[in-house]
C-alpha cells in the first residue's frame, strides 16, 4: 500500500473515529458529573428535609411540654375560654390537644375535631407500650400524616398535640426549585426513578415502632436534564467543523509531501542496478525528502562503484569464474572463463554447468550438496578438463548469498593446475627414487618398506656396501663413481624378482628385503649378488676399477617381524661384514654382545649427552698402592659412571663404545676432567702427598682446544699440576703421535704428569715408548692375569719394568687380583698395582670419608 493512502486510511480509519470517540468520551463524562451533581444535591436536600422535621417535631415536643401540665389541670370553663383564645391564634392551624387517661383517648377542647375511635385507639396503645414521660412519632391514618408528641402530666395520664402535616407542610420543608413533592407512607423507595422522575425516602420517628414511616422526597428532573449533553445542530456542526479541518490538513499533506514522495519513488523505480550508468534521482517538497533523495544518490553511487569493481576484479584475475543460480545453470563468466572454454558469454548463459564444463552431473551434484549444506567455506576438488588439450582443473564452489543471507546461488572458480601437477609428479618422482640409479631412496624405501613386508611368512633385510668404491670417487671423480653405482644397481636387478626390494639408502650403501625365502635361500641369492658385482669394470683412462660388497643380513619369521627395527640390525651386520673382510656376509645375532652394544649405540649416545646436560656422570676411583718402600704419593685412577633415574649405576663398557663411536668422547673427557678438578679443589688436605689419574680418550688427545680447556679448568679451581696424571692408551698414542706428542709436549710445561695404558697390547715398539714424554707405564692386564703361573707372561713383565727402569719411567700393573700376583710383581720391582686384590672400584665422593678414618687409625 502506498504512503498516500496509508495516510489516508490513517485519517479515515483513526482521525475521524478519534474525533467521535472522543467528543462521545467527553459527553458521556458531562453526563456522569452531571448525574453525580445531581446526586449530590439530592443528597443535600434530604439532609435538609431530615432536620427541617426533627426542627418541627421538637418544637411540638416543648410546646407540648410548656403547656401539658397546666392544661391538665384546667376546670371546663378555663378550658372553653382557652379553646377561643387558642382558636383565634395563628398557632392552632393543624393542631389538636388530647389527653390519655388511663387508656382512654379524650378531646382536651370540645369543639375539637375528633379522629376516629380506632384512630385514637391505636395511639393511644401505642403510647401505652411505651410507657415514657414523652412520646413523638408521625402516625399514619388513611394517608394522611399526623405527627403525635406526648408528655405524661400525671400517672397514667398524658397531655398529646398532634399536628396534621398537609402537602404544603411537607413541601416546606425542602427548597421548591429541586423537589416537586414531598409525601410520607410506609414504603421505601430510595434513590428509584419512576416516570422521568427521581425518588428518594428518609426514615422519620414512628408513632407504632413496629410500622415504620418514610418521608418520600420527589425531586425536579428539569434543572439538570437540561444540562445534559444533547446532539444539536450545533454540536454536529463542530463535529463536521473538526472533520473539514483534518480532510484540509490531508489535502496540504498530498500536496506538500505525498505528492513529491510518489515522484520520488517513481525515479527510484526507474533506475536499473544492472545498467552501466545511474540517473540520479531528484528530491522535491520538504527538506527530507531532498536529504533523502541525496543519501539515495551517494547510496546508488557506492553500488554502482562496488559493481564496476567487482567487474573489473572479476575480468582481471587470471582464474576462470561462473556464476550460477540454485539450479547449477549459467548466469554470467568472466573473460578467462571464455577463453578456457571456448564460449561466448552470451552463448554460455542458462545452460547447465555440468554441459558446459563436459565434467558429468557429478559437477551439478556437487554444487547442489554446497547449496543443501549451507557451506560457508568453499568445496575444493580436481577436475579434468576435456578441452582440445586435455586440463586438470582445481575447481573451487562456494555459496553466493544475498542481502538476507539467503542462497541464491554459487560461485564457481576454475585454476589449471595442468604444470603444477606434472611438477608435483615430477617432485615426487624425485623425492621417491634415486636420480643415479632409478633405485627407491632410503625415504620411499622405509616408507614402502612395511607394506612390503606385511603379509610375508620370512624376510630378510639386507644392508650393502660396496667396498673399495671411495678409491673410484677419489681417483675418477664423481661421475665415474656414479657410472658405477648405475653399472651395481643395474647388476643387482637383474639377479632379483617381485618379491626382491632394491633401494640405495645413500652414498654406497644400498637396502635389500627379501619376501618368502629360507635363510639358506637368501644366503645363495646374496652370494649371487656378490658374484655379479664383483664382475662390473669401471674403465677410467687405463685403469680398471671394480668393487666388492659387503652385506649384513637380518632374518626374521611371522609373527615377529619389524621391517623398521630389521634394518637397524642388518645396518650393525652390515659392520660385522666388512669387519671380516671384503664380499662377506653377515647374520645378525641377537645374542651377539658385541653387535648387541653396536645396535644400542645410537641410544647411548642420545643418553650420554642428557647425561652430561643433566650432570649424572658420576665419579669412582681406585687406588693404585706403592709396591716399593719408602714414602710414594697416594694414587688413584678416576673411572667414570652413569647413574639412571632409578638410581642404578651403569658401567662403562655399555656406553663407551658408542661415545667413541659417535664422537662424544671429548665432552666426556671434559667433564671427567672439570669433575676431578673440582673435587680436588674441595680437598686441599691432600694436595701434599695425592696424584689422581685421568684417562684421556683418542679423540681427545690432540683435539683442538683440549690444552686450552685443561689450563683453563686449572686456573678455575686453583690446583696444583703434579696432583694430575693423564693416562693415554698405546694404540692412540701411537695412531695420534704428531698431534699427541704436541699436547703432551704442552701440557708437561704446565707441570702434568702422563702415564701409558695398556702397554704391550698394541702394536708399539719400546722404540716408541723412548719419544713419548711419559712417566709412568702401565702394562696391560692380559700380562698380569696368569704371571704368577706363566712364565711368558712373567718374562715379559720383567723385560717391561728392566727397560722403564732404564728410563726412569715408574711402572704400574694392572688386574692385580690375588696375592701371589702381587708377591711376583714384587719380586720384578713393579712399582705400583691396581686391581681387585688392592681395591675395588668406590664412589669418589667417599675417599676423603675413608682418608680420615684411616689417618684416625694410623695416628
Amino acid at each position: 500500500m502506498h504512503i498516500g493512502k496509508k495516510i489516508l486510511v490513517f485519517i479515515a480509519g483513526f482521525c475521524l473515529p478519534a474525533v467521535v470517540i472522543v467528543s462521545y468520551c467527553l459527553g458521556y463524562w458531562y453526563d456522569h458529573r452531571v448525574e453525580l451533581l445531581r446526586q449530590d444535591s439530592a443528597n443535600g436536600e434530604l439532609v435538609n428535609i431530615q432536620q427541617q422535621f426533627q426542627i418541627d417535631v421538637s418544637r411540638l415536643t416543648f410546646l407540648n411540654n410548656i403547656y401539658a401540665l397546666p392544661l391538665s389541670q384546667l376546670d371546663e370553663e378555663q378550658r372553653n375560654k382557652l379553646e377561643s383564645s387558642w382558636r383565634e391564634s395563628a398557632i392552632s392551624a393543624n393542631l389538636s390537644w388530647y389527653i390519655l387517661r388511663h387508656g382512654e383517648l379524650q378531646s382536651f377542647f370540645p369543639n375539637e375535631r375528633p379522629l376516629s375511635k380506632d384512630q385514637l385507639q391505636n395511639i393511644a396503645s401505642a403510647i401505652s407500650r411505651a410507657g415514657k414521660q414523652s412520646i413523638a412519632g408521625v402516625y399514619l391514618i388513611d394517608a394522611q400524616a399526623y405527627v403525635v408528641t406526648a408528655v405524661a402530666s400525671a400517672p397514667n395520664e398524658y397531655v398529646l398535640l398532634v399536628r396534621q402535616l398537609t402537602e404544603s407542610d411537607l413541601l416546606e420543608y425542602a427548597q421548591a426549585s429541586l423537589v416537586s413533592k414531598v409525601a410520607i407512607s410506609h414504603e421505601n423507595m430510595a434513590q428509584s426513578k419512576v416516570n422521568g422522575t427521581y425518588n428518594d425516602a428518609i426514615e422519620i420517628p414512628s408513632l407504632l415502632k413496629e410500622t415504620p414511616v418514610y418521608l418520600q422526597v420527589q425531586f425536579f428532573e428539569s434543572p439538570f436534564q437540561e444540562v445534559k449533553f444533547k446532539l444539536d445542530w450545533v454540536s454536529l456542526g463542530f463535529i463536521l467543523l473538526g472533520v473539514f479541518i483534518v480532510a484540509l490538513g490531508y489535502m496540504w499533506l498530498r500536496a506538500g509531501l505525498l505528492k513529491p514522495f510518489k515522484n520520488l519513488m517513481q525515479q527510484l523505480a526507474q533506475v536499473d542496478p544492472m545498467a552501466s550508468v545511474y540517473q540520479p534521482v531528484k528530491g522535491e517538497g520538504i527538506e527530507e525528502l531532498v536529504l533523502l533523495a541525496s543519501r539515495v544518490n551517494r547510496l546508488l553511487a557506492r553500488i554502482y562503484q562496488q559493481k564496476e569493481r567487482a567487474k573489473i576484479t572479476l575480468e582481471s584475475i587470471a582464474e576462470a569464474v561462473i556464476l550460477t543460480d540454485v539450479d547449477a545453470k549459467v548466469i554470467y563468466m568472466n573473460p578467462r572463463a571464455e577463453v578456457l572454454l571456448g564460449v561466448a558469454s552470451c552463448h554460455a548463459i542458462d545452460q547447465s554447468l555440468a554441459s558446459l564444463l563436459k565434467a558429468g552431473e557429478q559437477l551439478n551434484q556437487a554444487v547442489f550438496s554446497c547449496i543443501s549444506r549451507c557451506d560457508s567455506t568453499p568445496q575444493i576438488a580436481k577436475i579434468k578438463l576435456l578441452t582440445a588439450s586435455p586440463r586438470i582443473m582445481e575447481r573451487s564452489i562456494s555459496n553466493l548469498r544475498s542481502h538476507d543471507k539467503e542462497i541464491v546461488g554459487t560461485v564457481v572458480v576454475l585454476r589449471d593446475i595442468t604444470q603444477e601437477e606434472l611438477l608435483k609428479h615430477q617432485l615426487q618422482k624425485r623425492a621417491n627414487f634415486d636420480s643415479i640409479t632409478g633405485l627407491l631412496n632410503r625415504q620411499a624405501f622405509e616408507e614402502k618398506l612395511p607394506h612390503f613386508t606385511a603379509t610375508a611368512q620370512t624376510i630378510a633385510v639386507c644392508y650393502l656396501d660396496l667396498e673399495q668404491f671411495k678409491l673410484i670417487n677419489d681417483s675418477c671423480g664423481h661421475a665415474a663413481g656414479d657410472r658405477m653405482l648405475a653399472m651395481v644397481s643395474k647388476a643387482m636387478q637383474s639377479c632379483l624378482g617381485p618379491q626382491e626390494l632394491l633401494a640405495r639408502l645413500g652414498g654406497d650403501e644400498f637396502g635389500l628385503v627379501i619376501c618368502g625365502r629360507s635363510a639358506l635361500s637368501v644366503a645363495k641369492l646374496l652370494k649371487q649378488l656378490i658374484l655379479k658385482v664383483s664382475l662390473q669394470v669401471l674403465s677410467s683412462g687405463n685403469t680398471h676399477y671394480k668393487v666388492g660388497l659387503s652385506i649384513g643380513v637380518a632374518f626374521g619369521r611371522a609373527p615377529y617381524i619389524n621391517a623398521q627395527e630389521s634394518l637397524k640390525d642388518a645396518d650393525i651386520a652390515c659392520i660385522a661384514a666388512k669387519a671380516k673382510g671384503a664380499n662377506q656376509i653377515h647374520f645378525y645375532d641377537d645374542k651377539d654382545k658385541e653387535l648387541t652394544y653396536q645396535r644400542n649405540a645410537p641410544k647411548w649416545a642420545v643418553r650420554i649427552a642428557q647425561a652430561i646436560e643433566e650432570n649424572e656422570l658420576i665419579l669412582y676411583y681406585q687406588p693404585i698402592r706403592g709396591l716399593g718402600s719408602g714414602p710414594q704419593r697416594q694414587r688413584m685412577e678416576i673411572l667414570l659412571r652413569i647413574q639412571e633415574p632409578c638410581g642404578r649405576i651403569l658401567p662403562p663398557a655399555q656406553f663407551i663404545a658408542a661415545a667413541e663411536r659417535f664422537r662424544l668422547m671429548p665432552d666426556i673427557d671434559k667433564e671427567v676432567i672439570r669433575k676431578a678438578f673440582l673435587w680436588l679443589s674441595l680437598h686441599p688436605v691432600l694436595w701434599p702427598d695425592h696424584c689422581i689419574s685421568i684417562n684421556l680418550s683418542g679423540n681427545s688427545l690432540g683435539a683442538e682446544g683440549m690444552v686450552e680447556y685443561i689450563t683453563q679448568q686449572q686456573q678455575i679451581f686453583d690446583i696444583p699440576s703434579n696432583c694430575i696424571c693423564f693416562e693415554i692408551t698405546e694404540t692412540t698414542a701411537i695412531q695420534n703421535r704428531n698431534r699427541g706428542m704436541e699436547m703432551l709436549k704442552q701440557l708437561r710445561k704446565r707441570g702434568f704428569s702422563f702415564a701409558l695404558d695398556d702397554f704391550g697390547s698394541g702394536f708399539a715398539s719400546y722404540g716408541y715408548l723412548r719419544e713419548l714424554p711419559v712417566d709412568y707405564v702401565k702394562i696391560d692386564g692380559c700380562f698380569i692375569k696368569n704371571l704368577a703361573v706363566n712364565a711368558k707372561d712373567y718374562a715379559i713383565v720383567k723385560s717391561i719394568q728392566d727397560v722403564c727402569r732404564v728410563m726412569g719411567i715408574e711402572t704400574v700393573a694392572e688386574f692385580v687380583e690375588t696375592q701371589e700376583i702381587i708377591d711376583k710383581l714384587n719380586t720384578i720391582g713393579i712399582n705400583y698395582a691396581q686391581g681387585y686384590a688392592i681395591s675395588r672400584p668406590q664412589p669418589l665422593a667417599n675417599y676423603r670419608e675413608q682418608y680420615d678414618i684411616r689417618r684416625a687409625q694410623g695416628a
